[in-house]
């Protein structure tokens, strides 16, 4: 039986007009990269620059002063909690799994 191998790198296709082609290899030829190499790198940059805004939370100066206002106010005790940090945790001693 045939060991199965892990692909390290995958094939992405994709039809562009010439016009996006030519813009593409131009600012490749520019930075001294391949057309891949250029294209891999823009993708990603634009994919990490997604996922990082999806961190970000906008708010204005009088938004943000609410916002610290309310997490500087004392903790209000919520009783399900409370008995939930009183149960051992999986890996305590006398832990037992909730039915």
């Amino acid at each position: 039986m045939a060991a199965t191998v892990e692909r390290k790198e995958y094939p992405i296709s994709m039809r562009l007009p010439e016009a996006d082609v030519a813009m593409i290899d131009r600012a490749a030829s520019l930075r001294g990269r391949s057309r891949t190499d250029f294209v891999r790198d823009a993708a990603v940059r634009a994919a990490e620059e997604v996922v990082m805004e999806q961190g970000l939370i906008r708010m204005s100066p009088e938004g943000f002063a609410d916002f610290m206002e309310i997490l500087s106010r004392p903790p209000t005790i919520v009783p399900e909690m409370m008995e939930v940090l009183r149960r051992p945790a999986p890996w305590e001693p006398g832990y037992e799994p909730k039915r």
